[in-house]
């Protein structure tokens, strides 16, 4: 695991502020959390050297985009040791449809959040990453009929914290 980072009060506000909109200007940022514009950019250089933030992103709404497909998918090997659970992730990771790769425990091995254009693109990723692999023992997908919540925030703040 990685190392725990100590955060102050300023840091949170930095962070929460920043996942709301990274795209602010330093001087906007400075305004919302009450702090002067070099202070946060000190600070947010820091957060960024530390790992706290591992990078800034635009979020795309995939309905906009056209066709659009979402299946959550678990994934259940054959044989389980950390060579083969390394093995899967590692292909995991070279497909770009798949958004999120999770090691679970108890039930499957994994599970994958992926987004696709529609079915066929869905079934030509699944015979590529699942069964083209012969330590796949079961693959059970749950495909997405409506979106009702999409978040990618962290609580920071003690009063996000349940």
């Amino acid at each position: 695991m990685s190392d725990f980072v100590e955060l102050d009060d300023l840091d949170r506000r930095i962070l929460d502020c920043l996942q709301t909109n990274a795209g602010q200007t330093n001087h906007e940022l400075a305004a919302a959390v009450h702090a002067s514009a070099p202070t946060c950019l000190r600070r947010v250089k820091r957060l960024t050297e530390l790992g706290v933030i591992e990078r800034q992103v635009a979020i795309l709404n995939p309905e906009k985009l056209g066709p659009s497909l979402s299946a959550v998918v678990e994934i259940t090997l054959d044989v389980q040791t950390v060579e083969r659970y390394a093995e899967f992730e590692a292909l995991a990771q070279k497909e770009g449809a798949v958004l999120q790769c999770y090691r679970v425990s108890p039930g499957p091995d994994f599970i994958l959040i992926i987004q696709v254009a529609d079915m066929p693109a869905y079934h030509a990723l699944a015979h590529r990453l699942f069964t083209a692999h012969a330590n796949i023992r079961n693959v059970r997908s749950f495909f997405a009929t409506h979106r009702s919540k999409f978040d990618t925030r962290i609580a920071v703040t003690g009063e996000d914290k349940a």
